[in-house]
């Protein structure tokens, strides 16, 4: 009789559905998985190392490159770490734009994630509805910072710039019409404030689209349904955060039981899943899109009705403005110090987190008295997911490594660090 051997299947690094350089080793039998292997280190930029020979406001950028689709969620992490070791007050107004941008980031992330995610399991049309929004998304991060995606715009004691009073708009080309145009402008006619505003209008009928065309589709529950369940305990175990842990009936969100910036005067619900698969953990992130929204809303009521700074009044942290810098030596003398030399944090160790779109994001950041951080650690949360893929797809059909992959919602950046 033929001896039966389990064998071996690379899945990646080049694998469109491996979400960048995973390197994912299967062991099958017939096609059912008996072991996956994730083999990581193919995207590592040395982040951590390269903090240690930048200053402090020099290692902002190379935030926005860890998980490139959560660009101000990084940020923020950073920043507060700086901030806790200053022991400085952020004005309440930064605090408010920073929390506006953390939600339309998550926003930018869950969009990217159901995309992606319906792309690899089969889902085509939701791709491109997706895509749709994260323009407008897009849009809101370069008018506040000047770039659509790696925006720098966090800075220790608040943050770059306050929001713009007109929007970008669109101009007649050989590409577009004077009546393409005018519709494109519809909404670009007020500030950034009002752009998003009436963004947030259209949201919600938004994912109720994305809802009509997977939520109750038999094909897509057929997909998702009791595939990589994990248990509560398991995930708590496992250290799951996000909605990999809130799909497994946790009720631990950051923004609830360790409030950061303003999130405690804010009004929103964290939604949580029963049964721990990969359509809970779906049914969740749809949910925190719809409370993102609110969140929004509520900053941009806020924002319109408090003008104020927003940043810190503290030279030896902030820069001061470009009036006061050309008109008085001493001020000059402190932009010169600040962006040649840097910050000087006193000495000590702190640990900031935040409530990333995919988990909770650390920064554990140790001064010396330097203007250099003497070290870095990023805690990222899909370094933490990616160690339960072994168990989440064991016993599974080789077609559901996708899906499991998709749930988890892995971006490589923060991975490899």
């Amino acid at each position: 009789m033929a001896e039966v051997r389990n064998y071996t299947l690379n899945f990646g690094p080049q694998h469109p559905a491996a979400h960048g350089v995973l390197r994912l080793v299967l062991e099958l039998d017939g096609e059912v998985i008996q072991r996956a292997d994730p083999h990581i280190g193919l995207l590592h930029r040395a982040t951590e190392k390269l903090a240690e020979t930048r200053t402090y406001i020099q290692s902002v950028p190379y935030m926005d490159r860890l998980d490139y689709v959560s660009m101000m969620s990084n940020e923020h992490a950073y920043v507060m770490a700086i901030e806790r070791l200053l022991g400085i007050e952020v004005p309440v107004r930064a605090q408010y734009i920073r929390v506006m941008f953390d939600e339309i980031t998550r926003l930018l992330n869950h969009l990217l994630w159901i995309g992606a995610h319906g792309l690899d399991v089969g889902a085509m049309a939701v791709f491109l509805y997706a895509f749709r929004e994260r323009e407008d998304l897009f849009d809101m991060y370069e008018a506040a910072s000047g770039a659509r995606m790696h925006a720098a715009y966090y800075r220790p004691g608040g943050v770059y710039r306050d929001l713009p009073d007109s929007m970008p708009r669109y101009a007649p080309s050989v590409h577009r019409n004077a009546r393409d145009v005018e519709r494109l402008n519809g909404n670009r006619g007020g500030s950034l404030l009002d752009f998003i505003e009436d963004f947030t209008d259209r949201f919600p009928t938004y994912v109720d689209e994305y809802e009509t065309l997977l939520t109750d589709n038999r094909i897509w529950k057929q997909r998702l349904v009791g595939i990589g369940v994990v248990s509560p305990e398991r995930a708590l175990a496992i250290g799951f955060t996000g909605p990999m842990l809130r799909g497994s009936g946790i009720a631990w969100d950051l923004r609830k039981k360790q409030p950061y910036e303003v999130y405690q005067h804010l009004d929103f619900d964290i939604p949580i899943g029963r049964n721990g698969d990969c359509y809970d953990r779906y049914l969740v992130r749809m949910e925190e899109m719809r409370q993102s929204n609110r969140i929004i809303r509520q900053c941009v009521k806020w924002l319109r009705e408090h003008p104020g700074p927003v940043m810190s009044t503290d030279h030896k942290v902030a820069p001061p403005s470009r009036i006061d810098m050309k008109s008085n030596m001493e001020e000059l003398i402190h932009h010169f110090k600040l962006f040649t030399e840097g910050i000087h944090v006193p000495p000590g160790e702190v640990y900031a987190a935040v409530e990333h779109p995919k988990g909770e994001f650390g920064i554990y950041l140790v001064s010396d008295g330097a203007n250099k951080p003497y070290r870095l650690k990023i805690r990222a949360p899909g370094f933490a997911h990616l160690q339960a893929l072994d168990e989440m797809t064991r016993g599974h059909m080789l077609a559901d490594a996708v899906t499991v992959i998709g749930t988890q919602d892995i971006v490589f950046g923060e991975v490899d660090r």
